[in-house]
This record gives structure tokens, C-alpha cells and sequence, in this order.
């Protein structure tokens, strides 16, 4: 009776919606990821609206019986944001049946969507038909060649119009310009999606991109393709060029087979040389300093397709390997950037970074000390966390170098290249979590493209650590690509199927042959101020999200709109590997759930960082709350008296100076006598090491063993025993690889709170600004943090200050018992510290 109540309800609801929307404008939405969700994945979907009237509830419905299978979960209210007056987080992580489901909350429907493990699957190989569809040169799709006369030289050692064979590569967007800088990079990411990811790829093509296989997976194929067009590009040592056409191409739109005079030397295009200084921009000139940037790029793609074809073709790879080298080479000599050139026009790709170019290419030729040099020139890519850039200003939009480098590193160098990409996260994540689509890329030309170099830099960010702090954001913005953005529109042409996919591109292909131009990335959502500063933009037809456009930024599936529907080459193949990526996480997560294991959650068991572990066993549902008082401690009767009310077991580390204040001595007293555990936080609070340069260690090791034994002597004055101070937290929750190996060599086991658990912002004021944040803030921060994926609080160990500044007059730990509360009901238990690490067979005792 209840399934068929169920059926009966919905059916109404249903019925009822579809009259609301034929007879009034609709109010209310529910944004997915149209491609779906896998089983054990994160699954989240985004309800907006122009009422502030919220949804009491959200139910995901079985779209084959209509009955209500799992009652969502709702965030607090996001506010307005772009054309939405409210949003709300809809959250759906905790259900993994697979099937055919939407969702329903107030008036809202979202589309059908599938629960599969298999939902990624062959993505990235649809993905490789628009590559194919880009070749010049001989092309698949049109069955015929094109460009075959390229090119004549310009601003190279030898005389102008010397003639220069460059046919083939790829076509840069929908123009047929084509460039090093976006074709060396397309081509190291398909090379880097076969190594990392060969089991995804198929084979059903010939290496001319015809059907029938040859042994030889088609990404590899389409890698090839791009790597043997760079080599004409680097014809001899020294010899580089960066360009081939300019914006003259854009004098009208044609199939490229249709080549057209538009040079003044019959069908020949110019061939711009890297000659390390300012080159045309239309009336000026460009910004160009050096050619270290495409020097860069050449060498790392010849580094890696030399690795890949080292078994295969030693004499191809060989090569590779020398053109690497030398390309190197050419770069060290001519420090800076290579920009593009431009005719008519002021629009180049105005490249401003050349070190990570560098870095990369070291790391590939596993020149360490090299690619360590040049990382430390650019630690965190400067557009992450900003609100503009210029086009292309900070290309590639990931720093692939700090990666690949990581990988080849163990200790304290390799600790700094994550932290790299840590805080390049987290300063997205600070503007991120402000809004319900978390989403806090800029708005510039090309979004989609620094959409996908962000979340891959998540995964690659996660691949280094184990860390899944921020899974959602990267998941997000992988949904965001999918249709979960406020169009409500995948962003690639054809994928999914069945989606609300772009349909009128900026491209020849489709606008003059309505030819589809599968898998290709358009690029994406622009700030309105941009949209209506361009030259020569225009919409061809009526708006159809018209509803959904906002002061904030446009989307304009139109022909006539360059800057936010242009598939690009470039970003479509970094989409690959990040499509790829996604495919082999699912089939690990399937491999895991048939056979009982977690590897994931296996690796995890030990996590450490710096040296310092910061999470116990995360297959348990064990929580270790750890208190830390230096100079405020009003707060100790109210955590005795909660504690003691709940019979949880907390652990406490004070500095030598808390423990010598008398007024803090009767609260110390008690708890001991309780039997919670009370370590060493330092003697003065001393700051270990450099808040921006975390290898710089401030204090020498005689002061550092000083300072502790001060405050173990603090602790006996107090009558704590001696088996109290094995356990070991840094002053300001703030250390390095050399005070983790200074505590290891004096017995101390080192530790610190599990990052993204927030309750370590206690300490914060008002008048700190946005740094603030409040205990409200704090528990829903902590509470969407657990609910995001089901044990990721596993093995945490939560940090709360014992007391605070009297300007923060919104105590957390009066919330102590408001938050136990929460974790019990969750199912978590409670261990001191030495209990917790030592029962997860991490740290002795000693």
C-alpha cells in the first residue's frame, strides 16, 4: 500500500508541476550533472529560484516507478546568485542504486538522470571525434586535405616568405589559425591521459583518423598526430616558431578544405618564428620577452611522447628525446614569454608566465633540480582565487610541471609542491564555498577551459595525498561542465545524448554544413561586461536562456556569439584526460564495492603531512576532540562539565605558560583527575616556521628542544606524569619536515587537527573581517563537511581552543555539547589521543 501511495502521490505532483509550467512562468529550477553519477561518487544537485520561497524538502524519485527512493539532503540557504534570487544545495551522496532517477523539491523537476557506474564511460573517446574533426593537414571527417601549401616564414633568422612545409596539426577553435602554445599542450595531456589511464581508451581508428583499428589506441593516434606537426615546427636546433596564420583568417567563415587567399601569397599562411622579441598586435605590438614559454612546451610534449615510445619506436623516441633537450635548451637561453601575433586585431593569447612552461619541461627530462628552480619562480598559478585575468595570461591554466615533479620526489620538496596546489584550492575554495554552485572561477574567455585545469588540479591534488577535503569542489565543478550551472546545459556539443547540449556553436562545420562537431568544449559563460565590450558579436536568433542571463555573466548557445559558444582544441583535449580520470576512478570505486576493499580509505589509514600525522584510521568511525590553550582558558569549566556529562574522553596540550597560570591550575587539576590527556604545546608559543615560506625554519633545534622541555617541566610543576608527553602539537597548529624530524629524534610523537574540519577557526573575532567565522558557521560548515560523503569524518581529529580573545564573545566550546551530540547520533566514538593513534597502528607509544 505504501509503494502505491508513493506512486499515486508523485504522479500528482508530477501532474500538478506540468500544469504549473504550461499555465505560469516558472520560478524555480534544479541544475545536475546531466551525464549522471556514479554509485560511490558525490552526488549533488543545486535548486535555484527568483522567489525567496525555499523548498521544505527534496525526495529523488525512481523514474521508471515514480516512487520517492531517498529523502535528500538540503543545505542552509546559498542567497541569490546570478539570475537567482535563493539557492540551495540538494544532496544526494548517501543513495548509490544504480537507475534512471530526477528529483523533485517544491515546484521544481529536475531532468532524468542515471545512477551508473559506467556513467563516464567512453567520454573521453567521444571526445577525440572533435580532435579528429580539428586535423589540417589530411582531415577524417571531411575526407579530404586541407592547407596543404603552408607556410611562409616571418621574423626568423632566414629571409622573409622563405617557404616552410608545417601542413597538419590541429586547428586552434573554429578559426584555422593554429598555434605551439595550444598544440604542444593538447598534445602532452593525450599523451599523459594513455599513460595514466591506457584501459579507457578504444581502438577504431588508423592513425589517419579513418575507420578500422591498427593496434594502436586512438588517443595515441590523435597524440601522434599533433606531436609530428610540432616537429615540423621545430625543423632544426634553435629553430621554433609559435604561430601559423593570423586574424586575417577571420574575414569569413568556410570549411577549411575551401582554403582562401587572405594572405596575399596564394594559399601559403604566414609562419610565425620565436624570435624573442615584440611581434604585430594589430596597430601595436605584443608583449612578447623571450621564447621560454612555447621552448618550454615544445620540449615537455617531446619529453613524454619520447617516454611513451621508448618500447615501440627507439628510433622515433631517440629523437624525441634530443629535440627535447635542445628545445630546453633554447628556452634557458631566452628567458620569458612568447606571445601570439595579430593583424587587424588587439585579440592575442597574451601568455604572461614562462616558468611553468620550464618547470615541466625539466620534470619531463627528470631534470630535478632544474624543475625545483623553476617552481619556486611561480608556486600557486596567479589566476587561481582572482576575479580576471587577461586571454590566456596565465597558460597552461594548470601548473602541470608541480605534478609531474611531485611525483618523482619524496620528503620535504615534495611536501612543498602539494602545498603548492593546496593553496591554490583553497584560495577558489575561500570564494567557492560562497555559493551554492561553488563556483569561483573567473568569468573570462574561455571559463570551461579554466573550469577543467582547476578540477583536474583537485584530482591531481588528491592522486598526491589521499586528501579528500576537496572532493565536492572539484565534483562540482565537473558538474558545473554538465549542466549544472544556471543555463542548465552541458557544456560540450553532443555529450550527454540525451542532454540540453550546445546546438548552435561558433563554428563553420554546423553553421554552414550542419555538420555535428561531436566532443567538442565550447568556451563557456563570459562576465556580461566582457560579452558587451567585444567587436562584432551578435546574437543570430532569439535568446533561449534569455530567463537565465544576469549583470553577473551570459551564455549564448548562438553562432553569432565568439566569446561564450567557440569550441576550443585545446580545451577539449584537456577535458580528455579529466574525462578519462573520471572513468578509471569509477572503475576502481566498482572494483572496491565487488570485491569488499577500499584501497582509498586503505591508504588513508596512515595520512600525514610535513611529517606530522593528521588522521587516524579513516576506516574507523573514531573521532579524537583535542583542545589547545596558550594564553585564554576561560573556557575549561564548560568543557569539564560537558565532557563529563557525555563520558567522552577529550585530550588537552597547553603551553608551559598555561600550565603556570594559576588561575588555569584548579581546571588542569580536574582533568586530570577525569583521566583525559594533557600534552605539551610549547613553552612561549613560538612560530616555528614562515607563515609564506614553510621550508624557512625560524628557530634553531637547541632552542626548539629548550622551549619543549621548559613546557614539560611546566607539566610536572603541574603533577602531570611523565608518560603524558609523548603526543605532540605545534604552537599554531604550524610546522615543517625539520621540527617533524626534530620531535621524532626526542621520542615525541608530532600531530595536528584533520584539515577542512573548520572547528580550529574558534579562535577568530569580528573584527578580523572575513577570516570571522562564527559557531553557527563553524557547525554547518563541519556538519556539510560529513554529509558530503558518508565517513569522511573517519580517524579526524577535531581541534578546539580551550579559551579565546574576549572579542569573540560567540564561544564554540558553550556548542561542545551541541556538537557531540551530532557525532554520536552520526555513530562516532570518542578516544584520547594516544588511545586513537595507537589503536589505528599508527603511533607508539614508546
Amino acid at each position: 500500500m505504501l509503494y502505491m501511495k508513493n506512486i499515486f502521490c508523485i504522479a500528482l505532483l508530477l501532474l500538478g508541476a506540468v500544469a504549473f509550467k504550461e499555465n505560469e512562468p516558472a520560478e524555480s529550477w534544479i541544475r545536475i550533472n546531466q551525464l549522471g553519477y556514479t554509485p560511490n561518487g558525490i552526488k549533488v544537485a543545486v535548486w535555484c529560484a527568483k522567489t525567496n520561497r525555499l523548498p521544505e524538502t527534496a525526495v529523488l524519485i525512481d523514474s521508471s516507478t515514480h516512487e520517492i527512493v531517498y529523502n535528500c539532503k538540503l543545505s542552509a540557504a546559498y542567497g541569490a546568485y546570478g539570475p537567482f534570487t535563493q539557492t540551495v544545495r540538494i544532496d544526494f551522496t548517501g543513495f548509490s542504486k544504480t537507475g534512471k532517477y530526477f528529483i523533485k523539491a517544491g515546484d521544481a523537476i529536475s531532468p532524468v538522470f542515471p545512477i551508473d557506474k559506467n556513467v563516464y564511460k567512453g567520454a573521453a573517446d567521444f571526445c577525440l571525434r572533435y580532435m579528429r574533426q580539428q586535423r589540417s593537414g589530411f582531415n577524417p571527417f571531411l575526407k579530404d586535405s586541407c592547407h596543404t601549401h603552408d607556410g611562409y616564414t616571418l621574423y626568423g633568422p632566414m629571409p622573409d616568405s622563405t617557404h616552410i612545409d608545417v601542413t597538419g596539426g590541429w586547428h586552434d577553435a573554429s578559426d584555422y589559425l593554429q598555434y605551439t602554445t595550444t598544440s604542444a599542450n593538447a598534445a602532452y595531456h593525450l599523451l599523459a591521459a594513455y599513460r595514466d589511464f591506457p584501459q579507457v581508451f578504444g581502438d577504431t581508428k588508423q592513425a589517419n583518423g579513418l575507420e578500422v583499428a591498427n593496434g594502436v589506441a586512438d588517443v595515441l593516434d590523435e597524440a601522434r598526430w599533433g606531436i609530428d606537426w610540432l616537429l615540423k615546427m621545430n625543423p632544426k636546433d634553435g629553430w621554433l616558431f609559435n604561430q601559423l596564420g593570423d586574424d586575417r583568417d577571420h574575414k569569413g567563415m568556410r570549411i577549411p578544405k575551401e582554403d582562401t587567399n587572405y594572405y596575399g601569397r596564394g594559399l601559403e599562411r604566414p609562419v610565425y618564428f620565436c624570435s624573442g622579441k615584440p611581434q604585430v598586435r594589430g596597430k601595436f605590438m605584443n608583449a612578447t620577452t623571450g621564447i621560454a614559454s612555447t621552448a618550454g612546451k615544445f620540449a615537455s610534449s617531446f619529453a613524454l611522447a619520447s617516454q611513451l615510445y621508448a618500447g615501440s619506436d627507439r628510433a622515433f623516441s631517440e629523437r624525441l628525446l634530443y629535440k627535447a633537450k635542445k628545445a630546453f635548451e633554447a628556452g634557458q637561453k631566452q628567458p620569458g614569454v612568447c606571445q601570439t601575433a595579430s593583424v587587424r586585431s588587439p585579440y592575442i593569447y597574451a601568455e604572461g608566465n614562462w616558468t611553468d612552461d620550464m618547470e615541466l619541461a625539466a620534470a619531463a627530462l627528470q631534470m630535478t633540480d632544474s624543475a625545483l628552480r623553476y617552481a619556486r619562480e611561480e608556486p600557486v598559478t596567479p589566476w587561481l582565487g582572482a576575479d580576471s585575468a587577461n586571454h590566456y595570461q596565465w597558460y597552461p591554466f594548470v601548473n602541470v610541471g608541480h605534478y609531474e615533479l611531485a611525483k618523482q620526489l619524496n620528503g620535504k620538496n615534495r611536501e612543498i609542491l602539494i602545498d603548492d596546489y593546496r593553496k591554490g584550492i583553497e584560495k577558489v575554495w575561500l570564494k567557492a564555498n560562497t555559493n551554492a554552485f561553488f563556483r569561483a572561477i573567473p568569468f573570462i574567455w574561455c571559463s570551461n577551459n579554466l573550469t577543467v585545469a582547476f578540477t583536474t588540479q583537485c584530482y591531481w591534488y588528491r592522486q598526491l595525498t589521499n586528501d579528500d577535503t576537496y572532493d565536492e569542489l572539484e565534483q562540482a565543478n565537473l558538474d558545473w561542465l554538465f549542466g549544472c550551472n544556471p543555463w542548465g546545459t552541458s557544456m560540450v556539443y553532443g555529450l550527454p545524448a540525451w542532454g540540453d547540449t550546445p546546438e548552435d556553436p561558433h563554428s563553420a562545420f554546423t553553421h554552414l554544413k550542419n555538420y555535428p562537431i561531436d566532443g567538442g568544449l565550447v568556451d563557456g559563460p563570459v562576465y556580461t561586461s566582457i560579452y558587451k565590450s567585444l567587436i562584432g558579436i551578435h546574437l543570430n536568433n532569439a535568446d533561449e536562456y534569455e530567463t537565465f542571463q544576469s549583470d553577473l555573466a551570459v551564455y549564448h548557445d548562438d553562432y553569432g556569439d565568439y566569446s561564450t559558444n567557440e569550441p576550443t582544441m585545446d580545451g577539449t583535449a584537456s577535458l580528455i584526460y579529466l574525462l578519462a580520470a573520471k572513468e578509471s576512478d569509477a572503475l576502481k570505486d566498482d572494483k572496491e564495492r565487488r570485491t569488499g576493499t577500499n584501497t582509498r580509505a586503505s591508504q588513508q589509514n596512515r595520512e600525514s603531512s610535513n611529517g606530522a600525522f593528521i588522521r587516524g584510521d579513516s576506516s574507523l568511525k573514531e573521532i579524537s576532540l583535542v583542545f589547545t590553550g596558550d594564553e585564554w582558558g576561560e573556557g575549561l569549566p564548560v568543557i569539564t562539565k560537558i565532557l563529563q556529562q557525555q563520558n567522552v574522553k577529550a585530550s588537552f596540550f597547553f603551553t608551559g605558560r598555561f600550565y603556570r597560570n594559576q588561575s588555569f591550575q584548579p581546571g588542569i587539576r580536574a582533568l586530570h583527575e577525569a583521566q583525559h590527556y594533557l600534552g605539551p604545546h610549547s613553552d612561549a608559543h613560538l612560530l616555528y616556521c614562515d607563515w609564506r615560506k614553510r621550508d624557512s625554519t625560524l628557530i634553531a633545534r637547541g632552542d626548539f628542544i629548550y622551549d619543549l622541555n621548559q613546557n614539560l617541566q611546566a607539566m610536572r610543576e603541574a603533577g602531570i606524569a611523565d608518560a603524558s608527553y609523548r603526543y605532540f602539537i605545534p604552537p599554531y597548529e604550524w610546522w615543517n619536515n625539520t621540527i617533524a624530524r626534530w620531535c621524532n629524534e626526542t621520542g615525541i610523537n608530532l600531530f595536528s587537527f584533520t584539515p577542512g574540519t573548520i572547528t580550529n577557526a574558534d579562535y577568530t573575532w569580528p573584527e578580523m573581517g572575513a577570516a570571522y567565522k562564527s559557531s553557527d558557521t563553524i557547525l554547518q560548515r563541519l556538519y556539510r563537511y560529513n554529509e558530503t560523503r558518508p565517513g569522511k569524518l573517519n580517524g579526524a581529529v577535531l581541534l578546539i581552543h580551550a579559551g579565546t580573545d574576549p572579542r569573540r564573545t560567540d564561544k564554540f566550546y558553550n556548542r561542545l555539547n551541541e556538537l557531540i551530540n551530532y557525532l554520536k547520533k552520526e555513530g562516532y566514538s570518542f578516544k584520547r589521543i594516544d588511545h586513537h593513534f595507537s589503536s589505528s597502528g599508527i603511533l607508539s607509544s614508546r
